[in-house]
């Protein structure tokens, strides 16, 4: 007799998936204990990060946004939950079946584990404890959904099969065991079977109640459906307490409890105040600062890292005279610098949302490196998030006199956790790729033709100046607007060299000037703003922007791999 004989092919599934969820949040609770990088289904997420083409991450930006990776660890779950699946279905046939299939998913694992920065020989430990307590889970729900029933004569009444009862599995299958003692057991196709089909006349009920019909001395095997759901009902309460036990180890708590707790100094150089004007008060328009939970976020972090402060802190090494590491207590006793600085991604597309302006608290970065003492020939900071993510940042930039920070706060407020607490870098004037590295660690003085940051043998430009650029706020594309006076309005940046003129047109008509926003500095965006005349009609809106250099932004259009986007931003209006 082979398993499936008697246990259907969803019980076998169900079985597969509830093992899987039970290995999984195990291994989430030990990765909590451990290290929340080890968790395998962050490791094969980052492991598809790592290796997706250029191409299909801008998909990803474009159609998901900031949810892009939650979108990825959905796909990897969903992934997971087809394969533990099929594992619990071949399992019905031979549990060894099942225990194989679960030992390739921790191979799996492993290798995506092993590979990430920083991995040690412990990271493995989450993935084989919860492959080996999911083989545990498997085995036990296998064993919960077959039994043995035992009888005298066929029966038509429906009760219980009288007589002694006992659970029975095997890695080996089941037949053998019946064979041993006695029974005389029908395999499938073959005649002569002693267990009526289901649904048999005679055999009223519940298929997974029915008791089996068979001749003196029989000892067949049937499904028990309700051991099966009893048995699953556990597993899911094992399985989600697991996980969200994991999740709190792994750190969050205590890293924003840490977060909250921290006393911001009072900067050294404090931000120059905001002039008159510099934020018209248009409701639509993006105001001149972003506040913290609008601000955008885009990085490679699957789970965002939970660094505790006490434990953090910043080596600065490579072609350097004196490496240098800095705990976060000491960052907090150096002079401080406080800086109106906008952010973009360069993901961003024309007329898109990645970009926001803050009001950045930190130490200069200019000044850590002339106490290392740079090197000469080095022309690259090479920075390393505590997650592994790496960017190359030009040193020329940094050591110009911009505010370059290794920032602490954000807005009058400590980091929050997801935009890179306790420590990230703020470089004005480059895109985020190679500059603005969250939850750094790490920074090697070196060489652009000696090491590569993380997106640049992926295709992307090793340096990421900002472009000029400028985009429609108001109207909202597509919007229908009331015939006469309509008031046009957005931003435009070029940080660090800062915007000098912003032209509106309508329907490729002339240009005019639109009204300009005060501004702090060079490294801001900056509001603009033209009130127009709208016909009844369809119109078109376009924009474009006149750096401080006296660079108009390129009508050409580019997509922003590999180096930002360019061109300008047009929209379509019904007025009405």
């Amino acid at each position: 007799m082979q398993n499936n004989d008697v246990m259907p092919a969803w019980a076998g599934a169900l079985a597969g998936v509830v093992a899987g969820a039970v290995a999984l949040g195990v291994a989430q609770l030990v990765a909590g204990v451990l290290k929340p990088a080890a968790f395998p289904v962050v490791a094969v997420g980052n492991v598809v990060v790592d290796n997706t083409p250029a191409w299909l991450k801008e998909f990803a930006i474009s159609n998901f946004g900031s949810n892009d990776k939650t979108v990825l660890i959905a796909g990897v779950l969903v992934v997971l939950t087809l394969v533990a699946a099929v594992i619990g279905v071949l399992a019905r046939r031979r549990v060894a079946y099942g225990l194989v299939g679960l030992g390739v998913f921790g191979v799996v694992g492993i290798a995506a584990v092993v590979t990430r920065p920083g991995a040690g020989a412990l990271d493995v430990v989450p993935t084989v404890v919860g492959v080996g307590v999911g083989a545990w889970a498997l085995t036990w729900l296998l064993a919960r959904s077959v039994r043995r029933s035992y009888g005298d004569t066929p029966t038509t009444s429906g009760s219980s099969a009288t007589g002694a009862r006992a659970a029975a599995w095997s890695a080996s299958g089941t037949g053998a065991a019946s064979r041993a003692s006695g029974a005389s057991v029908a395999e499938p196709g073959g005649g002569g079977s002693s267990i009526e089909s289901p649904g048999s006349p005679g055999i009223p009920g519940d298929e997974a109640e029915r008791p089996a019909v068979m001749r003196t001395g029989a000892e067949p095997y049937v499904f028990d459906r309700r051991r099966l759901l009893g048995g699953v009902a556990g597993g899911v309460v094992v399985a989600g307490a697991a996980t969200l036990a994991g999740r709190v180890l792994g750190g969050r708590q205590t890293a924003e409890t840490a977060r909250v707790a921290v006393a911001l100094p009072r900067p050294s150089v404090a931000a120059k105040p905001l002039p008159q004007g510099t934020d018209f008060g248009i409701r639509g328009l993006s105001p001149f600062v972003t506040k913290n939970q609008d601000f955008y976020r885009v990085d490679t972090a699957l789970i965002v890292p939970h660094v505790d402060p006490r434990q953090w802190s910043l080596r600065i090494h490579g072609m350097v005279d004196r490496p240098v590491e800095i705990t976060y207590a000491d960052l907090l006793k150096r002079p401080l610098t406080e800086s109106y600085v906008t952010l973009t991604c360069v993901s961003n597309e024309v007329g898109g949302e990645y970009i926001g302006n803050a009001r950045w608290l930190g130490v200069r970065m200019a000044d850590v490196l002339r106490e290392a003492g740079l090197q000469s020939g080095a022309d690259m900071l090479l920075s390393t998030s505590d997650d592994g993510f790496t960017a190359g940042t030009p040193v020329d930039v940094v050591m110009d006199g911009r505010d370059a920070l290794f920032a602490i706060a954000m807005n009058g407020e400590a980091l929050p956790v997801e935009h890179g607490f306790p420590v990230r870098q703020v470089v004005p004037g480059l895109y985020g790729y190679v500059s603005a590295t969250k939850w750094v660690v790490d920074l090697k003085v070196t060489r652009f033709d000696q090491d590569e940051a993380y997106w640049t043998p992926r295709g992307w430009s090793a340096k990421g100046p900002i472009k000029t650029e400028s985009r429609i706020d108001l109207p909202k594309p597509g919007a229908s607007v009331t015939a006469g006076r309509t008031t046009i309005a957005g931003v435009a940046w070029a940080q660090h060299t800062g915007i000098d003129a912003v032209e509106v047109r309508v329907d490729r008509g002339e240009w005019r000037q639109a009204k300009l926003a005060q501004v702090p500095g060079p490294d801001t965006w900056r509001q603009w703003s033209l009130d127009w005349d709208l016909t009844s009609g369809k119109h078109t809106i376009e924009v474009r922007a006149t750096d401080a250099a006296g660079r108009t932004q390129t009508e050409q259009q580019a997509p922003p791999a590999p180096d930002g986007a360019s061109g300008w931003h047009a929209i379509q209006v019904n007025v009405t």
